[in-house]
């Protein structure tokens, strides 16, 4: 018996899963604000930047207005507004757990979330600041950023500098870890999700959702082909293929994590579903050629709701101030 049919017999026979981690990785830990000076610093800088307008063009869009910090990293839009009222191209995937991820970006053409935090601020349709120069000029400008620059990168000289803005927005997100029931369950505490839950978590495997959703994250792992049975309605958005023209590439997106995915619709690339529910019909007719019955759907996305954690509060909260305000 293959791994994935002994783990979805087990499920079934309410046993501890543990010996089938592998399948869905560790559990998840909630992180904590580190505790030494400088790294401490450079968090609460990272914060700072994370929701600071001012580095957007017209000083009204921040980071946090597309990826907020209470609303499960997202901004619940089918396309996400920028700079003079332009929407974006893509859907804004949460910044929750992104850090653990392949990959930045639906195209992956990030490698790590403080290379991706510099993309959107100087990005026309987005922060649409005009260069690195000007945001390093511009923070110079804001009276008390340079002391907090110092504090955070003692051996930088000049202390802001772009890579710096990216580095300290990154080492904030890379406490956005939200560990849920689920996390309980691959603990070992087997009374962790309801029985539906558990339901849908046989379903989730069986139907074949794991091939891709796998990992502790449940996906964020890898590219897939959008549309590897069933064509993809949307032929406009030809995933890393716009970014590598790779013949074999066209079509491929990062498949995204299902953690907290009942609270960050609407989903995929394009928006194009609203509801969860929805998804889960798409993703079984495109991805797999199955035609799942609603009963079977109801039960998958009571599963995914067990995938909903919490960031700790103290980490989701805005900077008590801001520098020269």
């Amino acid at each position: 018996m293959g791994s994935l049919q002994f783990f979805a017999k087990a499920v079934a026979a309410d046993n501890a899963i543990k010996p089938f981690l592998p399948i869905f990785g560790t559990p998840l830990k909630a992180a904590k604000m580190p505790q030494k000076v400088v790294e401490r610093a450079l968090v609460e800088l990272g914060r700072t930047l994370y929701h600071e307008k001012r580095l957007s063009r017209d000083n009204s869009i921040s980071c946090n207005s597309c990826h907020n910090t209470v609303g499960y990293g997202v901004d619940g839009e089918k396309f996400s507004l920028g700079f003079d009222g332009h929407l974006t191209g893509r859907n804004s995937p949460t910044s929750f757990n992104a850090f653990m991820h392949v990959a930045q970006f639906w195209d992956g053409r990030a490698p790590t979330v403080e290379e991706q935090a510099k993309g959107p601020i100087l990005a026309g349709g987005e922060m649409a600041m005009p260069s690195a120069d000007a945001v390093v000029k511009k923070l110079n400008k804001i009276d008390g950023y340079k002391a907090l620059f110092e504090t955070a990168f003692p051996k930088s000289d000049p202390p802001i500098t772009y890579d710096n803005v990216g580095k300290a927005i990154g080492a904030y997100e890379r406490l956005f870890v939200t560990p849920g029931p689920l996390d309980l369950l691959l603990g070992g505490k087997d009374d962790a999700l309801s029985e539906v839950e558990k339901r849908g978590l046989q379903k989730f495997v069986t139907t074949g959702c794991v091939s891709c959703h796998t990992g502790n994250l449940l996906g964020g792992i890898s590219y897939q082909k959008l549309g590897v049975v069933k064509p993809w309605p949307n032929q406009k958005d030809q995933g890393r293929y716009d970014l590598t023209k790779n013949e074999a590439e066209k079509m491929f997106f990062k498949v995204p994590s299902l953690r907290n995915i009942a609270k960050t619709g609407p989903y995929f690339h394009d928006g194009s579903a609203t509801t969860l529910k929805q998804a889960v019909q798409m993703m079984a007719t495109h991805q797999l050629g199955r035609e799942l019955s609603n009963e079977d759907v109801s039960d998958i996305v009571a599963f995914m709701n067990s995938l909903t954690g919490k960031l700790n509060p103290a980490i989701a909260a805005p900077p008590k101030t801001f520098p020269g305000i």
